[in-house]
């Protein structure tokens, strides 16, 4: 059947299942490989089969995700230094490369560098571009094309209706990725190197999550084999936010990256209890490093004694003044402990050799090594730098009240030393109640002791409720590698939370980290962001407020209620709209609006459950909502959020999170005053 040569949407309709048809015949040529007399073992086998695998799942056809999403017409060769294009060529811009039978591409994926105007070409820099054409899908079918002439200097420059459609379809389900939509601001940090860690500062709506991810998108893209070696992390606040964002790497293909929370990562004990607030702040303080190192390496001692090695009929007799010059050597070269104690029997192995040499024998390396394991040596190892076990070290800090005193002299007064010790002293690591801040001080000490692996790049997001000892357990992660650095300090709600991104950096070890600021807003319409950031001046006086650029202004109420029925009403209001709805409501008050959906015959999910078609409210604890989003939003109480907090200003905090979800649409119902920080402007 042939293509109308007037029709220029059947033209890219033909384009579209032609490249499908290419990409099925990519997966299929994968599918078909025989390596059965390739490998020469079964291990490389298994190696090259797990490969073969990964490569099948990333070329699959995802089912309502275009194939393609724009289209660049170049005016020459997009450059001398690049290997793609002629003069008047033409590429379709998507999230993954797709070449036909002869190795012509068909799609281009929107990392590499030819694909780059796509983001950044404008009227007044058109990148040598001479038309730039966004397509639309409804379910999957191209039904629509919009073009921009930006070498044209008689066409007006225009918003793309396309663009702003895109950011304001309603949200079913997961996080999305935003490729389609990337804007140049986003796109510059996105594309920035390996080498440096970027921290992002962004309101709500601002797509700071979404520009991380897609940053580590690029970055596999361009510096696949390194990183293939020295591996990915994407770090989020909770489970809930994890699984939310979870599908937006696999929908660009990439299947390798791994997801923790800062728990996971120094999961070293199980956690049974929890700490008071005054507690959190001083185990979360960087100061307990140093106590730490002091209690650490206050189990070294100095030798008295000499060590005597018997080798046949001969006797070795090492001083103690030598063992001292040795262990002091080993003090300032300030390795780590582990490694220290490792090397402290070779070098007084090697002090023998030397004595050996001088008396005319000649001794090779498995000498050295016997003597390293002479019983008399390894008593002397014992005895000067014994095996400390770093669970074990914080549990006599928390547990034994002069012990803490001796190696915090100096750094913790005597309250905060109170405010951390155990009022019931556990007898042993198993039987212990840790708390999540104390498995943070057990990561700090295994550290200490043996070098943590460090991977090539980290993704840090919602960074700004983590405690300094929390990003110097990032910072162990990534000390040959970068970082991606994002969060919003308007949104810090712990009793810790990060004042500047400098300290935080400091903290991570990334001083000289890069730090911008995202204040374009895609997601929260304008009047549910302005009534937000009323509480600006109260929560973070130095932030630029976000400034909405949706032409949509988006639906927003504030409605007294005088009970849960009415709160349960403005839920299905909002239920008749396309996409989800949250009702966020302060954590004390969830049982009670829970019973309410129930017996209204209304079915709701937690934070982190899947919505559907059938199911698309989502009963949200304040605590929770940190990172999430839903087209609409019923936000239940704001003064019992605040009053939810241990202070006002961590209140307002998480009032501020709770009302910069909704991405169409939020109704404020309330039975009590309102905060005054919000009731203080007369509303329209």
């Amino acid at each position: 059947m042939s293509t109308p040569v007037d029709d220029p949407l059947a033209r890219e309709r033909s384009h579209l299942s032609a490249s499908r048809s290419a990409l099925r015949a990519m997966r299929e040529g994968v599918e078909a490989l025989d390596i059965s007399d390739v490998t020469a073992n079964w291990v490389n086998a298994e190696a090259l089969a797990h490969q073969i695998e990964e490569r099948i799942k990333a070329l699959a056809d995802l089912s309502g995700t275009p194939l393609f999403f724009g289209r660049l017409d170049y005016l020459h060769a997009p450059g001398a230094q690049e290997a793609e294009g002629a003069e008047g060529e033409r590429f379709y811009i998507g999230r993954r490369h797709v070449h036909d039978h002869d190795g012509d591409p068909m799609v281009i994926d929107w990392r590499a560098p030819v694909s780059q105007p796509f983001y950044r070409a404008s009227k007044k820099d058109p990148m040598d571009i001479a038309l730039r054409r966004r397509f639309g899908y409804t379910g999957g079918d191209l039904t629509a094309y919009e073009d921009e002439h930006l070498s044209d200097p008689a066409e007006a420059a225009r918003t793309s209706k396309l663009l702003q459609q895109e950011i304001e379809r309603p949200r079913v389900g997961p996080m999305r990725d935003i490729v389609a939509t990337i804007q140049p601001e986003q796109d510059e940090i996105v594309r920035s190197g390996l080498s440096g860690t970027v921290c992002v500062q962004g309101g709500p709506g601002t797509g700071k999550t979404a520009v991380g991810l897609h940053r580590v998108a690029y970055l596999l893209y361009a510096h696949r084999e390194r990183l293939a070696r020295t591996g990915t992390l994407v770090i989020g606040p909770n489970r809930s936010f994890l699984h939310y964002i979870e599908q937006v790497l696999p929908a660009l293909g990439e299947l390798a990256v791994q997801q923790a929370t800062v728990d996971d990562l120094v999961a070293h004990v199980d956690i049974k209890g929890t700490d008071d607030a005054a507690a959190a702040v001083v185990k979360g303080d960087a100061r307990l490093a140093q106590v730490l190192r002091r209690a650490l390496y206050a189990h070294v001692t100095m030798p008295t004694e000499p060590v005597v090695v018997v080798r046949g009929s001969r006797r070795w007799r090492v001083p103690a003044y030598e063992l001292e010059d040795i262990v002091r050597e080993l003090l300032d070269r300030d390795i780590r402990y582990g490694a220290a104690r490792e090397a402290l029997p070779q070098r007084i192995a090697h002090a023998v050799l030397v004595q050996m040499e001088r008396s005319g024998e000649a001794p090779d390396d498995r000498v050295q090594d016997a003597v390293a394991r002479n019983s008399a040596v390894r008593a002397a190892v014992k005895a000067v730098w014994p095996a400390v076990d770093p669970a074990r070290l914080v549990l006599r800090l928390l547990s034994d009240a002069e012990f803490l005193a001796v190696h915090a002299d100096g750094i913790l007064d005597e309250e905060e030393q109170k405010a951390i010790l155990w009022a019931k002293p556990a007898r042993s690591v198993k039987s212990a109640r840790w708390s999540p801040a104390d498995a943070v001080l057990i990561d700090e000490a295994t550290d200490l002791i043996q070098r943590t692996h460090s991977l090539g790049h980290v993704v840090l997001d919602e960074a700004q409720d983590l405690s300094p000892m929390q990003y110097r357990a990032v910072g162990r992660r990534c000390t040959t590698g970068s970082a991606t650095v994002l969060g919003d300090l308007a949104q810090g709600t712990t009793p810790w939370a990060t004042r500047s991104w400098q300290e935080a950096l400091t903290h991570l070890g990334k001083q000289d980290a890069l730090v911008e600021e995202l204040t374009a807003g895609f997601r929260v319409p304008t009047d549910v962001i302005t009534y937000a950031s009323r509480l600006l001046p109260h929560i973070a006086p130095g932030l630029t407020p976000v400034v909405s650029i949706r032409e949509n202004p988006g639906h927003f109420e504030v409605r007294p209620v005088s009970g849960p029925k009415d709160v349960v009403e403005a839920c299905r209001e909002s239920l008749r709209h396309e996409g989800s709805t949250g009702l966020i409501a302060a954590d004390a008050r969830v049982p009670e609006l829970a019973e309410a959906l129930t017996e209204a015959g209304i079915p709701y999910l937690g934070p982190g459950e899947e919505t559907t078609q059938d199911t698309r409210l989502t009963l949200v604890p304040a605590s929770l909502a940190k990172g999430l989003e839903y087209d609409y939003v019923v936000l239940d109480e704001p003064r019992a959020v605040v009053d939810g907090e241990p202070d006002e200003r961590t209140g307002l905090r998480r009032l501020y999170v709770a009302l910069t979800r909704a991405v169409s649409g939020l109704i404020v119902t309330h039975a009590a005053g309102l905060p005054p920080q919000l009731a203080s402007t007369t509303l329209r």
